[in-house]
């Protein structure tokens, strides 16, 4: 058996060099992508999202948009996402149906050692993201590593999420805490 890759290392949650030259090379091809994506802000390309993401998808999401990977995005149906939606999709990232994604948000799997000696050797970890069902996140939110947002739950503008938050809720801040809890749906 050989010994794991970067990308194995990645997709496994544990520590990993993102400049390995496969990734990179990925990284680049996704940068392609989505600038082609880019170039049809009116009419957006159809094609060159489901060759982004490695699948056919129903989303509307608005241009500029930028990932990482994009194979590591999966999105639910009829998923809205507005201008500038960026996606560090080093691990996987999960948006269920009905999700709304106000312009300016950040979905970030990817983060580094906080120490300075690993940080600066190139460590990177990645942990996985998800967006319940009926999810909305309001303008510039900001989700780290790991997080995990329930269904229905609204995600207040300008909030740090840095810890799951449950279903039914209205969180918002930095870091991001509940507010209050939704009434139930009928």
């Amino acid at each position: 058996m050989s010994a794991p890759t970067e990308k194995d290392k990645m997709l496994a949650g544990e520590l990993y060099q993102a400049n390995d030259p496969q990734l990179v090379a990925e990284r680049h091809r996704a940068k392609e992508l989505c600038h082609r994506y880019n170039q049809s802000p009116v009419d957006l390309d159809r094609a060159t999202l489901v060759e982004l993401l490695g699948r056919d998808t129903d989303a509307h999401l608005e241009a500029p948009l930028r990932l990482d990977y994009g194979y590591n995005l999966r999105l639910g149906r009829r998923v809205y996402a507005n201008y500038n939606l960026t996606v560090l999709d080093c691990a996987p990232v999960t948006i269920g149906d009905d999700v709304f994604i106000a312009p300016n948000v950040v979905l970030s799997t990817a983060g580094h050692p906080v120490e300075p000696g690993p940080r600066t050797a190139g460590w990177e970890f990645a942990r996985p993201i998800v967006i319940g069902d009926r999810a909305w996140l309001g303008a510039g939110v900001i989700v780290l590593p790991g997080v995990r947002i329930g269904a229905g739950s609204t995600i207040g503008a300008g909030s740090v999420v840095t810890r799951d938050i449950p279903a039914g809720v209205v969180a918002a801040g930095n870091p991001c805490r509940v507010l209050r809890e939704l009434p139930p749906e009928e």
